[in-house]
């Protein structure tokens, strides 16, 4: 891993208390003074990327890649991965709603995935130097002292494996490095925010370097959680407080922050000719669920049925006409009612106790660790062996109320165990006069998680039990990568891989005492279900430089999801494997440095052949039982196309503007007895179009100090976050506007920033999480309103 010039140190900030003695450590040792910054002129600097296993300009790279320096990240004031995405094109990074936990939604040109369940694999690879992060549940990552970020846009099978079928995002840290530095920088802002980071860099030994970061962050929340029957106590629904009297009717600030992760890097030059990097890190993320507003309920045609098993907490009396629309705030709100209680009856108040009483611990969590060592051993001038060994551990958990009311309707609560051991070697060879570049390797990969969860589901049976699901994964592969310069100016290469992947589910489901339940699930209790498969990924680019700052070049690149068990079937029969989805892609680029090196303008078209789509079944065949069908099976093909643009312009000294822009269009091919969807619709998370603007002055003052305004608007046109088009799972189209000013010293060692995010106070929604046509209800995680904060950041060598 290489330095992309103008990266500055790295930033830090948590709540353990192994964090802070962290952060304690790297300002006692710290000292000494920072280097002063370069003169600003026009050329743009050159960007290294290592996207095909070696080290190169990204304007000499055949792949649509977007570069995002750590310099580059600070002056956007972006601290976590998915605010790396508003200036990708085609890329889309959400948090979730909170029915799906401490998860993010991740797609790259239409193809990704959204649901955490550990059954189903994403559809973007993320990696941490390197490392698959395997599952996007804990994929929520801070960006904690970076080099760069390389988001990888299309199928990448060949070079990064299974599951980076839509793409990948790569994250790279700083090393350690020669001589003793630090940095520590502290954040103020909206709602008590307060970020703590740091970094202390040692050298040890002539040949081995320390390097320890940590961050802390803590927020109130933006939305509020109100206990209804303390706001309205004399309502005519007998919905009554759960609040001790005098405790006030807001119960919690949901959407809040309480993060903090550490990390240590001990690198060592054994040789001239061997490196070794180890590496280990821990983050704990404890906090209230995330912040969502309740956006519709179908009381208007909800069935009596249904109703009656819905009725609201401390209710005794049938059939009282509750319309569940009154626990819909107005448009543009930060509150809902959620109760996280399901009483004890059996939901018409006529037989009392029959259904278990429900009430979990309003939160989400997640606490995680891993190590990874990483070894460079130069075999020749020529040769080069690379191995790259992790460990990866984690356990998290939330509980969601789904219809954030009073209602007894949807209430989840579960924890999420989850550790994998990878293993991967890369031989990088030259060969005839350098002219041929070539990667064979190897990888390993094996991972086992638990589902554990309550679910009381009122509105369907009604329906509870416990489940306690192993997933077991083990995915094995081999590949090879050459290019070969056959001029000067046109370069061939090729890649292909192999991927072996066997996966087991294994049911349980189980009353709350632990026995086996009466309803239909109970049949799946003990029921273990395997998946086995294989598939080859293919890759070819030719590239011409016409000039030494103009390059073409067109690929065709291949990728795969790997397949699966479906994780939520409600009788034996749905309970079936589903095989890979592929993608194939043809490319067209161009990447081009013009006017001496001030403008840099790179864009591609692609078009893709998207199959055997893992979709959810509408009906399922074989079962004679009145349920709903609980079934994935590879039931679609599309055809997906687009356009991507991006640019940076330096028309004078000090100056630069940076922009992108995507469109994207998605068109079924096959549809095979799937929900509701229609050859019109589109995939989730996908919006048509996406567009940034970035504006940056540095301004030198006469003492040497500078300062800094930048100004960056991003706009994404509307996106459903079902492949189910429907107003209920809509997301309309929205465009933000950040904004930063920074003052820095004549020496570089001392900043002060004021940033302004969301200026316009834009009220948007991040994701939906729609049950509309089951359980009648559709809610919103809305994104944070206006926040202004204040950063202080001094730097020590």
């Amino acid at each position: 891993m290489r330095t992309i010039s103008g990266i500055t140190a790295g930033n830090s900030r948590q709540v353990s208390w192994a964090v802070r003695a962290a952060v304690a450590a790297c300002l006692a040792t710290s000292t000494g003074a920072a280097m002063a910054a370069e003169e600003a002129d026009t050329t743009l600097d050159e960007i290294v990327v290592t996207a095909q296993f070696r080290e190169q300009n990204l304007q000499d790279t055949p792949l649509a890649i977007t570069a995002i320096s750590a310099e580059m990240l600070e002056a956007r004031s972006q601290t976590n991965i998915v605010e790396v995405a508003a200036q990708a094109p085609s890329v889309t990074l959400k948090a979730q709603a909170p029915m799906f936990g401490p998860a993010i939604a991740a797609y790259i040109r239409g193809v990704g995935a959204a649901d955490f369940n550990p059954a189903l694999e994403p559809g973007v690879g993320i990696y941490i130097d390197d490392v698959y992060i395997a599952t996007l549940t804990g994929s929520m990552l801070d960006l904690l002292d970076l080099q760069r970020v390389e988001i990888l846009r299309g199928p990448q099978g060949t070079l990064a494996g299974r599951n980076s079928i839509g793409g990948s995002v790569k994250l790279y840290s700083q090393k350690p490095s020669e001589g003793d530095s630090g940095s520590f920088q502290v954040t103020y802002g909206s709602r008590d925010r307060v970020d703590l980071r740091a970094m202390a860099n040692f050298q040890l030994a002539d040949n081995l370097f320390l390097r320890v970061t940590g961050v802390d962050k803590s927020q109130e929340g933006y939305v509020d959680r109100i206990d209804y029957g303390c706001a309205f106590p004399n309502n005519p629904y007998g919905i009554k407080s759960l609040r001790a009297s005098g405790a006030g009717c807001v119960v919690a600030h949901d959407g809040n922050v309480n993060y903090s992760a550490v990390r240590g890097a001990l690198r060592w030059l054994a040789s001239d000719s061997v490196e070794v990097n180890l590496s280990a890190d821990y983050t704990t993320d404890h906090r209230n669920p995330t912040g969502a507003v309740l956006v519709d309920y179908r009381d208007a045609t909800q069935t009596a049925a249904v109703i009656g098993r819905i009725q609201p907490i401390y209710d005794a009396t049938p059939g009282n006409n509750v319309r569940p629309s009154v626990f819909i705030p107005p448009r543009k709100s930060y509150y809902n009612y959620a109760s996280f209680y399901n009483p004890a009856h059996n939901g018409t108040g006529e037989v009392p106790n029959v259904m278990v009483e429900s009430r979990p611990i309003a939160q989400q969590y997640f606490e995680g660790w891993g190590t990874g060592l990483d070894v460079d051993w130069r075999l020749s001038e020529s040769l080069s062996l690379k191995s790259i060994t992790a460990y990866r551990s984690y356990t998290s958990g939330f509980a969601n109320d789904n219809d954030l009311s009073p209602l007894t309707s949807s209430i989840g609560d579960g924890t999420l165990p989850f550790h994998s051991i990878s293993q991967e070697l890369r031989l990088n060879g030259a060969a005839l006069s350098d002219k041929l570049e070539y990667t064979l390797g190897g990888y390993y990969l094996d991972q086992k998680s638990t589902y554990q969860s309550w679910q009381d589901l009122r509105y369907t049976g009604p329906l509870q039990f416990q489940q306690n699901d192993v997933v077991n994964v083990d995915t094995m592969a081999a590949f090879a990568h050459a290019s070969y310069a056959l001029t000067e100016r046109l370069e061939v290469t090729a890649g292909i891989r192999y991927t072996d992947e066997h996966k087991d589910y294994n049911y349980v489901r189980l009353n709350r005492d632990g026995t086996a339940p009466a309803a239909t699930v109970g049949a799946l209790n003990g029921l273990t279900v395997p998946y086995d498969g294989d598939h080859t990924d293919y890759r070819g680019a030719v590239q011409y430089s016409w000039t030494s700052d103009v390059m073409t070049y067109l690929q065709y690149a291949t990728g795969f999801k790997g397949g699966g068990v479906s994780p939520r079937p409600f009788v034996v029969d749905q309970a079936v494997p589903f095989g890979p989805e592929k993608l194939d892609t043809w490319e067209l680029g161009v990447k081009s440095d013009l006017f001496n090196r001030t403008l840099r303008i790179n864009a591609d078209v692609f078009i893709g052949d998207y199959t055997d789509l893992q979709l959810g079944l509408q009906t399922c065949t074989g079962s004679t039982l009145p349920v709903p069908c609980g079934r994935i099976a590879n039931a679609g093909d599309a055809e997906i196309k687009g356009f991507e643009f991006e640019s940076t312009w330096r028309p004078v000294a000090g100056l630069s503007v940076d922009t992108s822009y995507s469109h994207t269009d998605f068109k079924y091919t096959k549809l095979n007895n799937v929900g509701g969807i229609q050859p019109t619709f589109v995939a989730p998370f996908m919006p048509a179009d996406k567009a940034s603007l970035g504006v940056q002055y540095e301004i030198t003052m006469q003492n040497g100090g500078r300062i800094t305004p930048r100004v960056d608007s991003s706009f994404q046109s509307e996106l459903w976050t079902n492949g189910n088009n429907q107003v209920s799972n809509r997301i309309g189209g929205y465009t933000l506007i950040n904004a930063r000013l920074t003052w820095q010293n004549a020496d570089g060692d001392l900043a002060v920033s004021v940033e302004g995010t969301n200026l316009g106070d834009k009220y948007y929604f991040n994701a939906r999480a729609d049950q509309y046509t089951g359980a009648g209800h559709t809610d919103g995680a809305p994104g944070r309103p206006r926040e202004f904060a204040i950063t202080l950041q001094k730097k020590f060598q």
